[in-house]
């Protein structure tokens, strides 16, 4: 049992190291700015902007004038912001290198996905599991902060069911492992 779960943290640990070298990521390099669409509504915003509203619920000018012309509540958004899911960074690495968990990977890159909309899978996957690893917990704000290339694109009309998306994945994995 100690063998197997060194071998998967390993694996963890491999392929963190494999999105840095293939999308050329660290924390400097992580995404810059956001990119939103929502209906044919369509802004750019700093993620530091993202940030600062999910972390003191602080809106600046240009991120209050988005929500209001697509009739927003910012509250909401920064709740939606910071829904923690509660993983176990091992069994998600594991799952989300999965068949069910690449098709999960590929249903959240509808609403989360790179400028180029290739390579979604592997900076959604390197994103997710990153996002997990300081405390077992994933919110989207810290997937948007970890996603691995300067531009991460988000569909606004997309992020709850983005959520329950991942909160799904959780619960799944707790029912199949047996875990309350």
């Amino acid at each position: 049992m100690m063998f197997k779960r060194s071998y998967y943290f390993l694996q963890t640990i491999l392929v963190l190291i494999s999105s840095i070298f293939i999308f050329g990521t660290s924390s400097v390099n992580a995404a810059q700015t956001v990119v939103f669409r929502y209906r044919t509504f369509r802004r750019t915003l700093p993620v530091s902007e993202l940030t600062k509203l999910s972390e003191t619920g602080e809106v600046s000018p240009t991120l209050n004038y988005y929500l209001q012309q697509t009739q927003q509540n910012p509250q909401a958004v920064r709740d939606v912001l910071n829904r923690q899911v509660n993983v176990d960074t091992v069994t998600l690495d594991r799952t989300l290198n999965s068949q069910i968990g690449g098709f999960l990977l590929d249903q959240i890159s509808q609403t989360i996905h790179t400028p180029s909309n290739q390579a979604n899978r592997q900076a959604l996957r390197s994103a997710i599991v990153l996002s997990s690893t300081e405390n077992n917990q994933v919110s989207l704000i810290e997937i948007i902060q970890n996603y691995p290339t300067n531009e991460v694109y988000v569909q606004g009309d997309n992020l709850a069911r983005t959520y329950n998306q991942l909160s799904i994945l959780t619960e799944g994995l707790r029912g199949w492992l047996g875990i309350r």
